[in-house]
């Protein structure tokens, strides 16, 4: 009796801390367990069958005891990393926010640096296409314009699948949940396969009809060599779109560097290919689609790689549900519309110019792909603007004087780049035509398209930045809109001019698409009820995503 006498008043002693202060710290837990085992002495439990039951009694009392202190214990570790973390997030962003304009720029331009190259390395392999094809042939460096329609813009259908990638894969490491990142590759992988896989099945079956119908009666002689580049290269699709999926997730990951190597590793190859095979070997255009096939290839292997070395399996594939497949396109629809209207005016653009001619033909191809190859350096613009006002807008820290002032400085900055993008844009084929072909008949046609050539160029990369504001402050029903609308009109203006201008009219009516989208993106951000002005920021949210 004299033993539970003193045990029960022990035992109470010892758990009491935990009853009466459930926040109680760690160290406090491990005190207490700690002086368990001499509470009771050995020579007691020894005394007699009573004592020897009480004492299992009390053993069993203590053990169910110590593992409630277990997991409270975890329970508050937990908890206190959490208040860590929240503390920490809340502390970037409000030094964030504290940030110069010019500060926040230079530290989105270490990311976007390395990714410049990402979008200038697809353009500058169809411009080595182009110079190399256009020193051997005129008739396959004509080609080549429809033939780039089919594979390259075909491509750009898929681009949901890139902004589909980003978007996710940053939401669920936002959450810090590895597992949730791991099942969007997964899924996202799947729809890149299978996308590529139909892309590879379209181009076998149905790019030949395409190219005719681009080509047009006039032009027949042209259907071969371009049906040949398409099947080529249609090879590549399926392992094209999974890199796109894997290069995506790296740049969700903040990673541009990775990306970078391996699309840096796919034009060494493209250029040696086109060289070598074209050049050297006398295969012309075929030539050139075999060796951009496989530096794409061999893209797309090193971007898996690069997944793979972050502790992610690239070759997972899961099949996604119903569900998943509608959060992944209602995600991307509104920039789907966006990026379709530019890509199938640029499809008209090419439909028109290749109705002209052979050397109308070729001449167009060499100034789209110098285009593309020039504005493709202000998408860091773009980049800039989708970073850094989301938090300005919406954040905790909001403040719209100073996302209008961001905007400010990345207009004045597209300004300046547009103007130096249009003077060296325009030099290349004024001053060195040569590089890209030597018939003469085709330089004329390059010469007769230079001025709105520069005032298309020029105007660009503003454009970009106003536009990723928009997509930045979720107005991506305005974006769609107001692309469809600059579609629809500029489709009639360009069936206009072309047909009384020729070449000339189809670069004008580039122009006047351009700053159509320069002119309305910007009216729509000066607007007083726009997202940098309106102090009501619901009518731009969107809904709430299932991945966030």
């Amino acid at each position: 009796m004299a033993f539970k006498l003193k045990s029960l008043p022990l035992l109470c002693s010892l758990h009491s801390p935990s009853r009466q202060n459930p926040n109680s710290t760690l160290s406090n837990h491990h005190f207490s367990r700690r002086f368990f085992a001499p509470s009771i002495p050995p020579t007691l439990c020894l005394s007699g069958a009573a004592s020897a039951s009480t004492f299992h009694r009390h053993r069993f009392f203590v053990t169910a005891r110590s593992q409630d202190e277990d997991q409270i214990t975890e329970a508050l570790e937990q908890e206190e990393e959490k208040d860590n973390e929240e503390i920490s997030r809340q502390g970037e962003k409000k030094e964030l926010a504290k940030q110069g304009i010019w500060d926040q720029i230079k530290e989105i331009v270490m990311f976007t640096g390395p990714a410049t190259g990402l979008w200038i390395c697809g353009p500058l392999m169809s411009l080595i296409d182009t110079a190399v094809i256009g020193q051997r042939s005129s008739i396959e460096l004509a080609a080549l314009g429809p033939a780039t329609v089919v594979c390259d813009y075909m491509c750009y259908v898929f681009m949901f699948l890139s902004i589909a990638t980003s978007n996710m894969v940053a939401t669920a490491l936002a959450k810090q949940d590895k597992e949730e990142v791991q099942h969007h590759i997964s899924v996202l992988l799947f729809v890149g396969l299978s996308c590529g896989i139909a892309m590879l099945l379209f181009t076998r079956l149905f790019g030949a009809a395409i190219i005719t119908a681009f080509t047009g009666p006039k032009n027949v002689h042209v259907v071969p060599a371009a049906s040949n580049y398409v099947k080529i290269r249609g090879l590549a699709s399926p392992a094209l779109l999974v890199g796109w999926v894997a290069q995506s997730a790296s740049l969700g990951m903040k990673d541009s560097l990775g990306p970078l190597k391996a699309l840096a590793a796919a034009t060494v190859i493209n250029v040696a290919g086109c060289v070598l095979l074209c050049t050297y070997l006398g295969y012309g255009i075929v030539g050139a689609a075999w060796a951009t096939m496989v530096s794409q290839v061999v893209a797309s292997y090193m971007m898996i790689q690069n997944l793979n070395m972050k502790g992610y399996n690239a070759l997972a594939f899961s099949i996604p549900s119903g569900k998943e497949l509608l959060t992944i396109f209602g995600l991307a629809a509104p920039v789907f519309i966006t990026l379709m209207s530019k890509v199938a005016f640029y499809a008209l653009l090419i439909y028109f110019a290749t109705s002209m001619g052979t050397h109308t033909m070729a001449a167009h191809q060499v100034m789209v792909q110098t285009y593309l190859m020039c504005t493709v350096w202000g998408e860091p613009l773009s980049q800039t603007s989708q970073s850094f006002m989301p938090e300005l807008i919406y954040g905790v820290n909001r403040s719209l004087s100073k996302a209008r002032m961001l905007l400010r400085s990345l207009v004045i900055i597209g300004a300046i780049l547009g103007l130096l993008l249009g003077i060296i844009g325009t030099s290349v084929p004024w001053l060195f035509p040569n590089i890209f072909t030597p018939d003469r008949m085709v330089i004329q046609e390059m010469h007769k398209v230079l001025i709105p050539y520069f005032i298309a160029l020029a105007v660009t990369p503003p454009t970009v930045s106003l536009e990723g504001t928009l997509l930045a402050g979720r107005d991506l029903k305005f974006i769609s809109l107001s692309m469809s609308g600059c579609f629809c009109v500029g489709s009639l203006v360009l069936w206009a001019l072309s047909s009384r201008y020729g070449l000339l009219g189809c670069w004008f009516s580039l122009a006047l698409f351009q700053w159509a989208r320069f002119s309305m993106a910007l009216q729509r951000l000066l607007s007083p009820k726009g997202i940098l002005y309106s102090e009501d920021t619901e009518q731009y949210k969107l809904l709430k995503l299932r991945t966030a």
